[in-house]
């Protein structure tokens, strides 16, 4: 063969004569022509094999050359046929490439057999590709299309394109560079290859699952040419740009990277890439385009894959955590992370992977306060995925909780979710303990400090002076000592060789019984005191004295150096010698062994001390997280309230203090209305209490029963209502448990369990819950309840006792809301004889608890007894019956007045003494029966009235004949309208029947009911006689609940109840009226209308309670559109600024809610600013500010804010005081201010331009000016210079001066704002026109307090003066409210129809 097959960079190319020795293509053939010679190319594969491809390439060729015009069969019949090719290649090569007698020729002949068919199946495959995606936009199926040939196509180049990846890869593992000279294969070969595998990754269907096979083979494919073909550097570039304009690709290359690193071992590919991504810049990151969000996913799934291999890299990447990107800073941080649990983790680790790791964390850490909230919320999570490894050292479990703690303020809800999620991970694996309670820590750790305290002291009182080596002494000693040596050894005066002869005479005295030994140790003893002197002439004279002596050899030759030598020698101690001179030593306190011990054991209890103390601060940030997280139970953010419900199942699973406050907090909002919230609390509950653990289904059912009645004790009224829905749900649900758990309530209801009170009224209230399910769990053991709680021990336990009514109640029609027949017991039940006599012995008694309980049984009464009124008449008449004989029985024990007890007053003249807390308690059951007594008109026999004439209706149609049928078909229409007003006129006259028995019936002087009233009057229109608390408090209700029955009965006695209201000292009776007024309100409108300004009054209670129930009752009242909406709701405003924090939020709500009604606020504010300012209120400056601030947060309309700005500039005008002026500056400066306001602030010029001298008018008006500039127009920003420096002016020089004929003639001249102030002046007064209209309306009032009264009413009824008669000596028209302060009558409000309130 003489001809060399060079691969070209253009298809074109080939047709192009080459140089010497190159293929040229000679033939190319026709579209039409080609099926011939691809059966010829066919049978030549069949008989020569795959080098046929170099007789028949041209064929192939001509197939690429002319792909847009030939069928598609061709170009499938080709693909096969280059598959195959290269597959028998594969397939024949390996023999070639192992042997060695293979000629040049038979080489070349096979390597231009390899490129050619390369090359022909690449661009073939990529042509094929790209048609494909084209043909796969074009044929998109829509709606009822069909796919063409080229769907079909597709269908097939899908399938077949794992092959042509196959066969490539087949022939390209093996080792072909042998066929290249010098094994150098040509860059245009591989290139050929690798475009085509970047062209099919460009696939937007290529991270898909049904392209895993075709993934997988790619990457294998270029894994091979990376690590065979020097692919490296290339596949790192184009990783790079492939990324940034495949988005889709991240995880792909992720994967291949991965896989190139570990199966094929070209670990530097992760370097290469890496330092690429490292040298982007922050400014190119920004572009668009940059693929930023692809470089990042990329990150973070390659360190999911190799966290490993990534770590001697990550310096790189280091640097885009200070970049402005934070999707790349997110991506870093989520690598550490990886990093950190897989890699970094564990107690194996050198000193630089703890180095490391200490470093990471201290870098996550301070992201944790990044700028941006995503990067936030995802280093939280980041660390979440470590807690949750129990990879985070124990070292840094406080750091990291408080951060997480702090967290929980975070703006962005991402970020607080996030924070929930760490915090919950941290009790889940806390390391510390299964329960965390602060409190609970705290003795064991004051103990066990008490105890390392004492063994510390113990040990400080044992140990000796530190021990120092006699080395270290020697050292320390030596510079001074070697002075001392000198000083001995140099010439001295006679004087003081004479006393060196006497110290020598008692050396040597004192030597002579002494052996070497003896005096090494003395001279050691001198060295150690000190005496160096001594020591140095003791060694001096030893010589002299043992010559023969080892230790005193070297002193032959007296020499400074000599002499330290043997001191040093005998003062440190040779090895030989440490036993014996250990002997004359002081002996040490204790062994070594023992010292050893002792400081183990001290050790460990600084170990035990440290863990609890870590402990306690753990459990205390929990606490603390606790408290805020229960505050986000009620954000208006979804998925946060549902993190924070998982996280209150999380703390209360783990005992943590205080986390049962949070599981009650979230019942409510089992009654939300978002179904993903309500699901989250019922699947919370049932994972708490209604998924019990044990062995047997009894087991289980104790469980349950135990953990919910420990959430019922003392639990509020709306916590038991909560919980009853969900226990509903329980018990509707098909549990085996069901039975048992009711066995089990029942059980320790009756006693048969020894079991606490508290235990036993949970049972009987959970068994009232389980009833609403099912009502035979009640219904078939009422014998039951009554012999148990309701029998002869029903005095020792009436809260009992009032449970046990509740649960009855659940049966009733009124509360299943069942329709049909009513159910009802008749009157001599044993239920009904049991309430009566309890009720009738109580009210004789002073139990606490009996009026709860009587309320429920007179309930209870009225719902299921047939003629209930009957009964309680009896009741009535007994219990006065038995109050009687109580006070006759007083009266003959105490006969002597003066030794009344404080409980008694004085009832009669005959010096009966009567109980006040009977008497009260007796009242308090006549207003209950009243209320109950009207309540059973209206609901039950409403009910039953209507429930029996659609009966009676219902049994006239079906008795009427068939022939009537054809009639009534044709008259149909004109029949319905018929029977409507029939049906209408029908209600209505049994409504009127109700109305009439309440005006007339139940209040008349047969009536029983008649009986008390005067009594009750009397109580509360004689404080002073009657001052007992608990009987003031009574009756004053109980008066409440007879004005309920008619409204003759609430006319005669509303200026009685107005004056308790006012006057009563008790914030209890003041409270009490209140509801009872908003009540009554809602009832009779038309009578409590006139008196509306009175219960706006106690807003400015100077009690709490009273101010926190006037602002709910105001706020049901003014929401529901009871009460007209004035401007008295300036005192709800002023609660804005209340001390208690709970009103303020009452305040806040009312106003949020208000704001929802149309325009609602925007019409009050100009009379709520008028009445805030007035100097009589004198309401300080910076809480009309706050107040006002908070209003104004409500206007957001442009209109709004426009009329706003001219209705209040015009105020400047009707003010009196300079603080007037400043609160109507204020108020303009706070609202958002827009063009079109600004506008209408300029028009108004006239109207405070006057006042600009004042500071406290003129820095508001510059305020707004500094608002409106930020990001205004260049033209709008003139405007607002000019204005500015027109206040400014005016300011400093006074209206007078500025507005001169000299300052006209300039502003003309400069065309000043005189002129287009006279031009605008119509504008002014078109405003001033509309604001009159606007002040028409009846909502909008400037008139005083005192211009509400209206004439009187044209009834001329005489009604009775109420007095208070009291024990001071004082007139009594003072304590009357003179007619002159009663309101009279205004604007008639409405009455809602009796049918429509019937059917409320």
């Amino acid at each position: 063969m003489s001809w060399d097959f060079f691969v070209p960079v253009c298809v074109g190319d080939l047709v192009k004569t080459g140089g010497i020795n190159q293929y040229v293509v000679q033939d190319v053939v026709p579209p039409k022509q080609l099926p011939p010679y691809l059966s010829k190319f066919k049978a030549a594969l069949r008989s020569h094999g795959p080098l046929c491809v170099l007789e028949h390439f041209d064929t192939g060729y001509s197939v690429l050359q002319h792909y847009n015009s030939v069928e598609l069969g061709v170009k499938e019949d080709m693909l096969e046929l280059l598959v195959q090719v290269v597959s028998g290649l594969a397939a024949a090569l390996p023999s070639l490439l192992v042997s060695v007698s293979v000629t040049a020729a038979e080489r070349k002949e096979k390597l231009n057999a390899v490129k050619m068919s390369v090359y022909l199946l690449c661009k073939l495959t990529e042509t094929l590709e790209s048609d494909s995606y084209r043909q796969s936009i074009i044929t998109a199926p829509g709606k009822g299309g069909k796919k063409g040939k080229a769907g079909e196509g597709l269908l097939q180049w899908d399938s077949e394109r794992e092959k042509v990846l196959q066969a490539l890869v087949q022939l390209l593992q093996l080792d072909i560079r042998s066929l290249w000279s010098l094994s150098l294969v040509e860059e245009e070969f591989i290139s050929c290859v690798t475009c085509c595998c970047y062209k099919l990754l460009e696939n937007p269907t290529i991270s898909h699952v049904k392209s895993k096979p075709t993934r997988d083979c790619i990457i294998h494919l270029l894994g091979v040419l990376i690590k065979k073909y020097n692919h490296l550097l290339g596949a790192s570039v184009k990783v790079i740009q492939l990324l940034q304009h495949f988005e889709q690709l991240s995880s792909v290359f992720a994967q291949a990277v991965s896989v190139w690193s570990t199966e094929y071992g070209v670990r530097a590919i992760i370097g290469e890439v890496i330092r690429e991504i490292g040298q982007k810049s922050s400014e190119e990151l920004a572009r668009e385009g940059s693929g930023v969000k692809a470089f990042a996913t990329f990150l973070s799934e390659l360190g999911t894959l190799v966290p490993e291999l990534m770590i001697p890299n990550i310096s790189v990447l280091i640097t885009h955590l200070e970049g402005e990107s934070h999707t790349m800073r997110v991506a870093v941080c989520e690598v550490l992370g990886e990093m950190l649990v897989r890699v970094l983790c564990g107690d194996g680790l050198d000193e630089s992977g703890k180095a490391d790791r200490d470093r990471f964390f201290d870098t996550l850490q301070e992201h944790l306060h990044d700028t941006h909230s995503h990067v936030r919320a995802r280093v939280l999570q980041v660390y979440t995925r470590i807690v949750n490894s129990k990879a985070l050292p124990l070292c840094r479990y406080s750091e990291v909780m408080e951060l997480a703690v702090g967290r929980l303020m975070d703006k962005s809800i991402n970020a607080v979710k996030s924070a929930i999620q760490l915090l919950a991970a941290f009790i889940a694996h806390n390391p510390y303990s299964c329960k965390l309670s602060s409190a609970d820590l705290k003795k064991p750790l004051e103990k066990e400090t008490a105890k390392l305290r004492e063994m510390k002291e113990k040990l400080q009182g044992k140990a000796p002076v530190a021990v120092i080596k006699a080395s270290e002494l020697w050292a320390a000693m030596e510079p001074e000592l070697l002075v001392t040596v000198r000083t001995e050894l140099e010439p001295t005066s006679e004087a003081e060789n004479e006393q060196q002869e006497d110290n020598g005479r008692d050396v040597e005295e004192e030597k002579e019984e002494e052996d070497d030994r003896a005096t090494a140790v003395k001279i050691a003893q001198y060295l150690r005191v000190n005496k160096y002197r001594n020591a140095v002439r003791l060694c001096i004279k030893a010589h002299s004295c043992f010559p023969e002596s080892g230790m005193f050899a070297s002193l032959s030759t007296l020499t400074p150096e000599t002499l330290m030598n043997t001191l040093a020698l005998i003062f440190k101690g040779s090895d030989e010698d440490n036993s014996e001179l250990s002997q004359n030593l002081p002996p040490t306190p204790q062994k070594e062994g023992e010292k050893e011990g002792e400081d183990g054991e001290l050790k460990k209890q600084e170990m035990l001390v440290q863990y609890l103390k870590d402990t306690e601060t753990f459990a205390l940030q929990v606490e603390r997280a606790i408290s805020v997280i229960n505050t986000m139970l009620y954000w208006k953010t979804t998925s946060v309230v549902q993190e924070a419900v998982q996280f209150c199942v999380t703390v209360c699973e783990f005992s943590v203090a205080n986390s049962v406050s949070g599981v009650r907090k979230m019942l409510p909002l089992v009654w939300s209305t978002d179904a993903a919230i309500k699901d989250a609390v019922v699947q919370a509950y049932r994972r708490l209490y209604l998924n019990p653990q044990g062995d047997t289904v009894r087991t289980k059912a104790q469980t349950l029963v135990d953990s919910l009645s420990e959430l019922m004790v003392d639990a509020s009224l709306g916590t038991i209502q909560c919980l009853e829905e969900i226990v509903q749900e329980f018990f509707g649900s098909s549990s085996n448990l069901q039975s048992t758990v009711v066995q089990v309530l029942w059980e320790r209801f009756t006693g048969k369990r020894e079991t606490s009170g508290l235990n036993r009224r949970a049972a009987v209230l959970l068994l009232g819950m389980a009833a609403r399910a099912e009502r035979e769990v009640v219904l078939s053991n009422l014998d039951t309840l009554c012999s148990v709680a309701l029998g002869e021990k029903v005095t020792e336990d009436f809260l009992l006792a009032r449970d046990t009514a509740i649960t009855i109640c659940s049966i009733t029609d009124h509360v299943r809301q069942s329709k049909g027949a009513p159910f009802r017991l008749p009157q001599d039940h044993q239920l009904f004889t049991c309430l009566t006599q309890a009720v009738a012995e109580g009210v004789v008694m002073e139990d606490p608890y009996w009026q709860g309980f009587m309320e429920q049984a007179v309930r209870l009464i009225y719902f299921m007894a047939e003629s209930p009124d009957q009964l309680c008449s009896r009741l009535l008449q007994r219990s006065a019956r038995l109050l009687l004989d109580q006070i006759a029985e007083g009266g003959e024990i105490n006969k002597d007045a003066s030794q009344m007890q404080d409980g008694s007053q004085e009832s009669n003249e005959q010096g009966e003494q009567v109980n006040c807390v009977c008497l009260a308690q007796l009242l308090a059951l006549c207003g209950c029966v009243a209320f109950w007594q009207v309540s059973h008109l209206e609901r039950s026999v409403s009910a039953e009235l209507r429930r029996r004439r659609g009966e009676t209706e219902e049994r006239e149609e079906k008795e009427k004949g068939p022939s009537n049928k054809a009639k009534q078909a044709a008259n149909e229409s004109a029949m319905e309208e018929e029977l409507g007003l029939i049906g209408a006129s029908a209600e209505d006259t049994e409504a009127e029947l109700i109305r009439k028995i309440c005006e007339t019936e139940l209040l008349a002087e047969e009536n029983l009911l008649c009986a008390f009233l005067p009594l009750l009057v009397r109580v509360c229109s004689s404080p002073g006689r009657y001052s007992h608390p608990q009987l003031t408090t009574a009756a004053c209700l109980a008066l409440s609940q007879y004005m309920m029955i008619s409204p003759s009965a609430c006319e005669e006695n509303i200026r009685l109840m107005f004056t308790v209201l006012e006057r009563s000292t008790l914030p209890v009776v003041r409270a009490n009226a209140i509801i009872a007024l908003g009540d009554l309100t809602v009832r009779f409108p038309n009578i409590l209308e006139p008196w509306t300004q009175n219960l706006y009054a106690r807003l400015s209670d100077e009690v709490p309670s009273v101010r926190q129930t006037a602002v709910t009752v105001l706020t049901q009242l003014v929401l529901k559109d009871v009460l007209k909406v004035k401007g008295q709701v300036s005192e709800v405003a002023v609660l804005l600024i209340d001390p208690e924090p709970h009103i303020t939020s009452l305040a806040l709500n009312f106003f949020n809610e208000l704001a929802s009604k149309d325009n609602a606020i925007y019409n009050l504010l100009p009379d709520i600013i008028s009445r805030l300012s007035d100097p009589e209120r004198g309401i300080p400056s910076d809480n009309f500010n706050t107040i006002m601030k908070q209003l104004f947060s409500y206007i957001t309309k442009e209109r709004q804010t426009e009329s706003l700005v001219e209705k209040l500039c015009q105020r400047f005008r009707t003010a009196k005081t300079e603080r007037q002026w400043c609160d109507v500056a204020m108020s303009l400066s706070l609202l958002s201010m827009c063009e079109r306001g600004f506008k209408r602030l300029q028009e108004c010029w006239e109207c405070y331009s006057d006042k600009l001298t004042e500071p406290g008018v003129y820095q508001p008006l510059l305020s707004i000016t500094a608002k409106l500039r930020r990001g205004a127009k260049p033209q709008f920003k003139a405007q607002i210079d000019e204005f500015e420096k027109r206040l400014t002016a005016v300011h400093t020089r006074g209206l007078e001066n500025v507005e001169s004929p000299e300052m006209d003639e300039e502003n003309q001249k400069q065309g000043g704002p005189s002129e287009r102030t006279v031009a605008q002046t119509p504008l002014g007064t078109k405003g001033r026109t509309r604001t009159k209209r606007g002040q028409s309306k009846p909502s909008v009032s400037n008139r005083g307090d005192d211009s509400f009264v209206t004439p009187q009413r044209t009834r001329k009824s005489k009604k009775p003066v109420v007095t208070f008669s009291s024990d001071e000596e004082e007139d009594e028209e003072d304590a009357v409210m003179a007619e002159s302060e009663t309101p009279k009558v205004t604007t008639p409000i409405a009455r809602t129809s009796r049918r429509a309130r019937l059917r409320n």
